[in-house]
Parts: structure tokens; sequence; C-alpha cells
């Protein structure tokens, strides 16, 4: 666990050609864009679309930054490089870029919930999100199928508590790392898609917009920041 979250997670994005962050919120196909980690290289495949893989390697020369933005900041990156732009050009079937931030681009968390100037990757704002398990299986026995926890892309799941207690969860401890709790996250329509074919449903916000709104948002799940750097692991209690 670093400043700006899990080692290597976020630390890529794709941009429009003016620099704007593109997502599965408009883009549901980047839903089939599977991503394997290995020693030297990201992996790239397409779940459907019979093209090569692609490797990006982990290490990005320094050249010369762009701007890009994500929601109402703006923040330096490097271009990777014309191979990679050209495959997810091709992946999605519109011009794209694929950029890397480094360790000297500055983007700050929230201010307005976290005290301590602490960076952030391309995530929406914060560095992990938690969600317990028996969070999801709460809302699943209200559903009219089962969804899997992928649908909110949480970076730590624990097990054991009960439904949401997450919500209240200010300092604590997993591994070597201590975590923050700075607020519940409010949900959008990315977790409607589903992860396996990228189609877009109502659920599960139908559902959660039954019990778990806040005035104008729908709440799942906690976001944190690191206090510390360090290791942590699958099976890992949590100190609290």
């Amino acid at each position: 666990m670093e400043e700006r979250g899990l080692q290597y997670d976020r630390r890529w994005m794709l941009t429009d050609p003016e620099g704007r962050f593109m997502t599965q919120r408009v883009f549901t196909e980047m839903a089939l864009l599977d991503v394997a980690l290995t020693d030297r290289f990201l992996r790239i495949s397409h779940r459907q679309k019979d093209m090569r893989p692609l490797d990006v390697p982990l290490t990005i020369p320094d050249t010369d930054p762009l701007s890009v933005t994500i929601w109402d900041d703006t923040c330096t990156a490097l271009p990777v490089s014309t191979e990679a732009d050209q495959w997810f050009s091709a992946a999605l079937a519109q011009p794209c870029r694929l950029v890397y931030m480094p360790d000297t681009s500055v983007r700050r968390v929230d201010e307005k919930y976290v005290a301590e100037p602490l960076n952030v990757s391309f995530a929406d704002g914060y560095p992990a999100l938690l969600i317990g398990q028996a969070s999801l299986d709460y809302l699943n026995a209200k559903l009219p199928a089962p969804l899997p926890m992928n649908r909110f892309r949480p970076n730590l799941v624990f097990t054991g508590g009960s439904p949401h207690e997450e919500d209240e969860w200010s300092d604590f401890r997993v591994g070597e790392v201590a975590f923050r709790g700075v607020k519940p996250c409010a949900r959008c329509v990315l977790t409607t898609i589903d992860q396996q074919t990228g189609e877009k449903g109502t659920e599960p916000l139908k559902t959660l917009a039954t019990y778990r709104k806040n005035g104008h948002k729908i709440l799942f799940g906690q976001n944190l920041i690191a206090l510390s750097a360090g290791t942590i692991r699958v099976g890992d209690v949590i100190e609290r």
C-alpha cells in the first residue's frame, strides 16, 4: 500500500483526445478489457474481440508530460506509447490515449474530508475503498438475483461483522498499514454495469435507493486513506 493506493492500482488511465478521463459510465465496453499483472507488464486483453494482448511496461520512461482531467481535477501524466494508443482505440472503436501517473504528479485528496496533504491516483477521489462481505450479503438478500462484489470494485473486502458497519470505521490497521475511513462512498451508474458482459441494467441502485439513500446520494462502502505505507495480505486481521 502506497500513499496513492495499492501499488500499480489506477496509475494508468484512458483519456479522450482532449485529455479527459474515460470510464465505464459512458464507455461500457471498457468492462470487457481484462488486465493481468506480471513481473514486468500489465497485460491487457479484450474478452470478446480477436486482438493480440497488449503488454504495458510497469516502468514508464520520463517524457514530456501531458495535462489530463479527472472530474474537476487537472494533473500531469506521461504518455505511454503510440502502440498502446492504437490498441485501445481499436478495442473501443474510438480515439483514446493511455497515460501514466508518475510520482511527481500532484493530485490531492479532497481537502474537505482530509486535512493531510495526501495524493491520490487516477481514482475517482480516494486511494482505497473498503466493503464488508456482510453488506453485500444483506443487499443480495433483497435483490431478484444476487450480484458479485465486482459491481462495487472495492480494493479491500472483509468478512465478519454486521452489514454496513464500515460506515462508522475511523482509524484501523491491516497488516503493516494504518488506514482511516474518510466518508461513505456515493455510488453511481457504474454499479449497474455487468462486469462480464458490459451490459447496463437498473440494479443494484434501484434496490439500494430504498434503504441506503442519504439526501441525493446512495451510499455503499467506505472511502479510505492510508496513513502509512506497507504490505497487506489476503487473510490479514483488521485491528481497530
